[in-house]
């Protein structure tokens, strides 16, 4: 009979390989050729089999791994793509231009970067997106902080801080999703625990951007540009009170505790019975409606308001429209499943945790590996991804629940993205504001803010909870007969 292969325990090395050609690959693909890292993610999969068969591991079990490992996010997905629907429904039922509708009613000289931040908060829980958040209303919230000769670097801060609070704070986000996926989190439980760390970084963001904006007390603002947003938004949908129904709803299934895919149809379904009462004249019969919102639930809705922003703005959502990150979460799962079952992970994170002795240092490591992975692969996702796929362990093993963790990756690795410049949403909100990421940079209070606010937390044990007690006696006696 043939005898076993030996397994061999990557060095340190050999484990930053893949990583280190991941890196290469992301460079050539993102910066030099602006692909998509789907591709790099494969190919960096492909090293690290390479790898892993090296150190003595049969392709079956790598395979099983990577299904194994796939399946984590399976849950993730779902909720993706029913987050498509309900964004598609939610914009044909005057629910998303209903909150930017009166979002931008708010906005007050004096108060413009307090107001700019706020309805970016307000936009980005509704749209789940901090790209189209400040890709439209940012824009417009640009050419308004011109006019009032506001530095565009401050605008831009703020409407990034703003945007970035509800990418990381909305269900309806795909890091929202992803980061408790990877922990072992549930959705509701981490956007509750995230409350801890967000809240107070948003309010400390707010007091600043209210001082540095008391100097603009008194000016008139040249509304033509919102006002021109306003007019195409009524044009095109009945703005009303009831629009905010379907948010509330979702809200209250948060603090019932409903599960997530039950509680996001139940959205949905809000929704559907408001498009039906408020927007029937977009379509003639009961047919002709229920086929549009069909279409809608899969392509997303398409705008026709004849107004360009406008237009961009509410032309999203769909089930389709989530098929570009579940495949990217897809590729980086792949790769993250082989650098588990060759080792090259746990290795690496060894290496690391030696610097881990206690739970604000593992905290702290957590949050640093996830600002590395920003810097050197250029995407958020993997910076949530990789580091959940290294540390999930450790926080079981040292008693520490998976909200914690879910909490720090999204805490680092979502807020942190925009303030690197090869980073594609650093570039991407570049690009979108017309201001360089190294300028409005230090205006971000929000994503630099919380980060720390994550590490004194850590250190200083405030709400980092600990697993009920029957796990924790399972983890005693694991390690006991270990």
């Amino acid at each position: 009979m043939e005898a076993e292969k030996t397994i061999k325990k990557p060095s340190l090395l050999l484990a930053a390989f893949p990583v280190i050609f991941l890196v290469a690959m992301l460079y050539i693909g993102l910066v030099v050729f602006e692909s998509d890292p789907h591709i790099p993610l494969l190919l960096g999969t492909v090293v690290a089999t390479a790898v892993a068969v090296s150190l003595g591991h049969k392709w079956k079990d790598i395979e099983d791994q990577i299904i194994k490992t796939i399946s984590l996010a399976m849950q993730a997905n779902l909720i993706l793509m029913t987050v498509g629907i309900l964004i598609g429904v939610w914009i044909m039922s005057g629910t998303v231009p209903a909150m930017i509708y009166y979002g931008l009613k708010l906005i007050s000289p004096g108060l413009f970067l307090v107001t700019a931040c706020i309805i970016c908060c307000i936009v980005s829980l509704a749209t789940g997106s901090s790209w189209s958040t400040a890709g439209t209303v940012g824009v417009a919230l640009i050419g308004v902080a011109q006019g009032l000769g506001i530095n565009p670097a401050m605008a831009a801060g703020a409407i990034i801080s703003g945007a970035y609070f509800g990418d990381k704070m909305s269900p309806l986000s795909d890091t929202t999703n992803l980061a408790p996926a990877m922990a072992g989190s549930t959705l509701f439980d981490h956007i509750r625990h995230m409350i801890y760390t967000t809240g107070p970084s948003l309010l400390i963001a707010l007091v600043i951007y209210f001082f540095l904006g008391m100097g603009h007390s008194g000016m008139s603002v040249d509304t033509a540009e919102v006002q021109s947003i306003l007019d195409g938004l009524k044009s095109g949908f009945n703005i009303s009170v009831l629009g905010l129904i379907p948010p509330v709803v979702v809200i209250a299934i948060v603090v019932l505790k409903v599960p997530a895919l039950p509680g996001l149809f139940g959205g949905i379904g809000v929704a559907m019975l408001l498009t039906f009462l408020t927007q029937g004249g977009f379509y003639e019969g009961f047919g002709d409606m229920l086929g549009t919102m069909l279409l809608v639930m899969n392509d997303g809705f398409e705008g026709a308001t004849g107004h360009e922003m406008v237009d961009e703005l509410i032309s999203s959502g769909g089930l389709q429209s989530m098929m570009w990150t579940i495949s990217l979460i897809l590729c980086a799962m792949t790769f993250g499943g082989v650098m588990e079952m060759s080792g090259c992970l746990n290795r690496l994170a060894e290496s690391l945790l030696g610097f881990a002795k206690g739970t604000g240092s593992l905290v702290l490591v957590t949050l640093i590996s996830c600002i590395l992975i920003n810097v050197l692969c250029s995407d958020q996702f993997l910076a949530i991804v990789i580091p959940g796929r290294m540390y999930r362990e450790e926080f079981r093993k040292r008693g520490l629940h998976p909200k914690n963790l879910s909490r720090c990756l999204e805490d680092s690795a979502t807020l942190t993205s925009p303030l690197v410049p090869w980073n594609t949403c650093g570039a991407t909100m570049s690009g979108f504001l017309g201001v360089p990421t190294i300028a409005y940079a230090p205006f971000c209070f929000l994503n630099y803010i919380n980060p720390i606010i994550s590490a004194i937390y850590g250190f200083t044990g405030i709400t980092m909870e600990k697993l009920p007690e029957e796990e924790l006696a399972k983890i005693a006696a694991e390690q006991a007969g270990a």
